[in-house]
């Protein structure tokens, strides 16, 4: 049937797919004994399809071939004829992505095995044969997801070889247990890969084969990071950075040098990735070996295309296809090349190269590696398609068909199933199905993304399983299904929390292979379901389906911070808005703005009372345009008028509809959970006609729904260290002199707050860090240049010898123990112009430092009026009397009554994020 509708819709001459072979190859038994020869050690070692580091495959758990690695035994092994032959077959069935019929042929030596035991006078022999064996078999299963038999099948190998003399099999024992840690860290045992792991190094160190030192240490680092020991991991990469440096230059140190490399572009560590990266390829040349200088060129461009330099990155991929003896390595690295075409609407050179990516298609040897070149090729060519509609090529456009992607689909699923592999099947199902679905086939594309979930659910492929869950809800929502879309949607939502560490951290984890972009494929999960949701309370407000709603968009909001800083980031003890708002004689409101695709929504949470919600019917390209509008023009300080008028349009979106309630409920602070560019705007700044919102009430920002452990400043106990530069250092010279710090720190003397300066000179990154180890400061204020942007490596600020990144924030302010700092002041902070997501930046610093509360710039001021500012707030702090917000509030009324600074581009750049009281 689904044959007959494929064919109506896409043609007749469309690709028939072939049905499911049911048939197994029949098992080869015991040859004569006179047939058995006798082997050596290292000639068992090559057949072991030992994994490389998991952060590195292409195709996950690439065998690595270790025949030229050094062996210090050569102990002889009786081996019948039959069962090397099927051991090597594996090898190459599993090289080359057929793991279906390798765990056949596996399982086929296995049983040899096992019934030539009694007859076999080298019983040591013939353990060590089949413990490799099932090691390789249990390999073979993990990329099936089976793990139980593979569980099975490497603690079988692991007990037969811990009977043998370990000096005698050092090697197999080493790489038996790798894959045992590779199954571990799947199953989500990181802690007992990690110790598996470290096992493997001291195996690996007796028997002095520095490249398995290499592979452990590369492979701990990734434990220790999935457990969230960031700074453990980078100490292991170091460690092996210094191993490499002792190694004389070889095939398998160019390997390990590009498998450096690749962890440390995973944790975000460009700069030394790339580094590893160029010494592998230099080797790699140098020793003539075009298959490494290949990959280390694929890998470069990698690089490149993650710190946004787009031109080198396509002539590292150029360079790549160019050099390359590895078919599938030149598809990927034209792959690579078209998305970045594709993302800059490059349509002429994108018509170029389709051509030449679809002719080394045809010739790719079949592997589920090629498959998913096949689907991924497919899901451009839909991208290329919806680009080019808009365009003037229609000759382009005209020559592009949904027949073309779905032979290509055709042909993958027809291809999944003769290698038995479900994953890449319910890959190509699902995006079978997506092609039903852009022509409105709704009940085809149904039954196609069904069948797909059934196969990703029962090879344990999440990250098949959130998308394809995604693409159910979307056909139930279409077919009016409500109840059942929301089901859909839930599930897809949980899906990808269960996977939400793996997604940032772990994507070796997640099949590299499977085309993932979180502005694609994260992000419009959760605001669909949130759209979903409140649609389907029909006009009558539902408080449950209000807090789902809004704890679904906070998930979003924490999901895009763990992407930013490509690690789980919100930790510690938190406690709920809601319990802060409702308790004592709070007088604070939090409203949650959600932009959608046709609406804005605001959810309100007012002191001891219900949610409610209200919206405005305004596209979200309209809203997005008035505010990057009106985040321009805030910085000018001639623009009042028009910012006045652009502002209250936003005020009425916001606040027009809850007024009078929050006059009478006598709310005088407001606390504001962003979404989007609105994350980019001042809301003291929004006007509601006669007053900023700043004359009339606190403002607070919060980053999600709960707080981490709220409480007000001890009175009469303000502890500050107060760091800042005067000049900037070399190198940044976009950055101005910050002549008046010297008042802004005398400000916060006179304040009364106990302070402890560094300044210029002294302001370095150790001398901060050496601070707050030393004393218990619960304000550190920062008077320096930094900038906030939506990328991580461009989100600093400035010390005396040059920048300190965010990410290094959290081992920066965390260094005093248990003590935590309450306030954390960034007073010459901007975000970077030009980027309607940079207050991602301003968020993570904030969530980084761990502060309780920070208070930051989101543009460049007056360093006269900072000063005048960061005085007001002191003096207002010190009281005790009140809370941070109203601080803040009343510093900004200052500056605000000052005749020179009356202009929002002064006063309402400050934000106060996090805990208000």
């Amino acid at each position: 049937m689904l044959m007959a509708k494929t064919t109506r819709i896409f043609g007749a001459n469309f690709l028939k797919f072939k049905s499911r072979s049911r048939e197994t190859a029949r098992t080869r038994w015991l040859t004569p004994l006179a047939h058995c020869l006798r082997l050596p050690l290292y000639f068992l070692i090559a057949l072991l399809c030992i994994v490389g580091s998991p952060v590195l495959a292409k195709v996950p758990g690439s065998i690595n071939s270790l025949s030229q690695l050094p062996i210090n035994s050569t102990i002889s092994l009786a081996v019948p004829t039959d069962a090397t032959s099927l051991l090597q077959q594996g090898k190459v069935l599993y090289s080359n992505g057929n793991f279906a019929k390798a765990v056949e042929v596996l399982q086929q030596a296995v049983q040899i095995y096992k019934h030539t035991s009694a007859l076999l006078s080298d019983q040591q022999g013939e353990s060590l044969a089949l413990a490799a064996t099932l090691s390789n078999l249990s390999l073979a299963y993990q990329q099936l997801g089976a793990w139980s038999q593979a569980q099975q099948a490497i603690t079988e190998s692991l007990n037969l070889l811990q009977g043998q003399d370990k000096n005698q099999n050092l090697q197999i024992f080493a790489q038996s247990l790798d894959i045992q840690g590779r199954l571990q860290l799947a199953m989500g045992k990181s802690e007992a890969a990690l110790a598996t792991w470290q096992q493997t190094e001291e195996i690996y160190k007796q028997a002095d084969n520095q490249s398995g030192v290499v592979r452990s240490l590369i492979n701990q680092a990734q434990a220790w990071r999935t457990q969230g020991f960031y700074p453990r991991a980078f100490k292991t990469l170091d460690r092996i950075s210094q191993t490499l440096k002792s190694q004389p230059d070889s095939l398998e140190k160019t390997v390990s040098l590009r498998s450096l490399g690749d962890a440390l572009l995973v944790l975000g560590d460009l700069k030394k990735s790339r580094q590893a990266l160029e010494e592998s390829l230099i080797i790699a040349q140098n020793l003539q070996s075009s298959a490494d200088i290949g990959a280390s060129l694929f890998s470069l461009g990698n690089n490149a295309r993650k710190q946004n330099q787009k031109e080198q990155a396509i002539a590292y991929y150029q360079k790549t296809v160019a050099v390359s003896p590895s078919p599938l390595t030149k598809v990927q690295a034209q792959l690579n090349h078209l998305g970045l075409l594709i993302k800059d609407k490059e349509w002429a050179k994108v018509q170029t190269l389709l051509p030449s990516i679809k002719s080394q298609l045809s010739q790719l040897p079949l592997s589920r590696a090629s498959i998913y070149a096949q689907v991924n090729f497919s899901q451009n060519l839909a991208k290329v398609k919806s680009g080019v509609l808009q365009a003037s090529s229609h000759s382009f456009y005209s020559g592009l068909s949904t027949k073309d992607s779905a032979k290509l689909l055709a042909n993958a699923i027809q291809q999944s199933r003769s290698l038995g592999d479900k994953r890449a099947e319910a890959y190509a199902l699902k995006s079978l199905g997506g092609l039903y679905e852009e022509t409105k086939q709704w009940s085809e594309a149904q039954d196609l993304t069904r069948q797909g979930l059934a196969l990703a659910q029962s090879s344990n492929a999440p990250e098949i399983t959130y998308s394809l869950e995604w693409q159910l809800g979307r056909l139930l929502w279409a077919k009016k299904d409500i109840n059942g879309a929301i089901a859909a949607y839930d599930a897809a939502v949980d899906t990808l929390e269960s996977l939400r560490r793996d997604l940032v951290v772990n994507k070796d984890v997640v099949n590299q292979d499977v085309q993932f972009d979180f502005r694609d494929s994260v992000e419009p999960v959760y605001r669909q379901s949130v759209e979903l949701l409140l649609q389907s309370q029909k006009g009558k407000p539902n408080e449950k389906i209000l807090e789902k709603a809004r704890q679904r968009i906070e998930a979003l909001q924490l999901a895009e911070l763990d992407d930013f800083f490509q690690e789980a980031c919100l930790q510690g003890q938190k406690v709920a808005l809601d319990r802060v708002v409702d308790k004592g004689n709070s007088k604070a409101a939090v409203l949650y703005p959600i932009i959608l695709r046709d609406e804005l929504q605001v959810i309100v949470k007012i002191p001891t009372q219900s949610l409610q919600s209200y919206s405005t019917k305004i596209s979200q390209g309209e809203v997005e345009k008035l505010l990057i509008e009106l985040r321009r023009n805030l910085v000018d300080p001639t623009a009042t008028k028009i910012v006045q008028t652009q502002s209250q349009e936003v005020y009425n979106w916001l606040l027009k509809p809850i007024e009078s309630q929050l006059q009478k409920s006598s709310v005088d602070t407001l606390v504001f959970v962003l979404d989007g560019p609105l994350r980019n705007l001042p809301m003291a700044a929004l006007y509601d006609g006669k007053q900023y919102l700043v004359e009339k009430y606190a403002i607070a920002l919060s980053v999600g729904l709960q707080l981490l452990d709220p409480k007000p400043l001890v009175k009469q106990q303000l502890r500050a260290l107060t760091a800042g530069l005067t000049q900037p250092p070399p190198g940044f010279p976009k950055f101005a002199p910050l002549l008046a710090i010297k008042s802004e720190f005398d400000g916060i003397a006179k304040a009364g707050v106990s302070t402890t300066s560094l300044l210029d000179g002294d302001f370095k990154k150790k001398n901060l860090e050496s601070e707050i180890g030393a004393a218990s400061f619960n304000i550190v204020h920062l008077a320096t240049h930094g900038q906030f942007s939506s990328r991580l490596e461009d989100t600093f600020i400035l010390d005396f010898d040059g920048q300190i990144n965010v990410k290094d924030f959290d081992t920066l302010f965390r260094s005093q123990g248990k003590t935590v700092v309450e306030l954390l002041v960034l007073s010459a902070c901007q975000t970077a112009t030009g980027d309607s997501r940079a207050a991602l930046g301003l968020a993570g610093a904030a969530v980084r430092a761990g502060a309780r509360s920070t208070i930051a710039s989101l543009w460049q001021i007056d360093d006269e009026s900072t000063a005048m500012f960061v005085s007001a707030f002191y003096r207002e702090l010190k009281s005790g009397k009140i809370t941070k917000a109203e601080a803040v509030h009343r510093a900004q009324l200052q500056l605000l009554k000052h005749p020179n600074y009356r202009a929002p581009s002064f006063w309402s750049a400050y934000v106060l994020i996090g805990n208000w009281l």
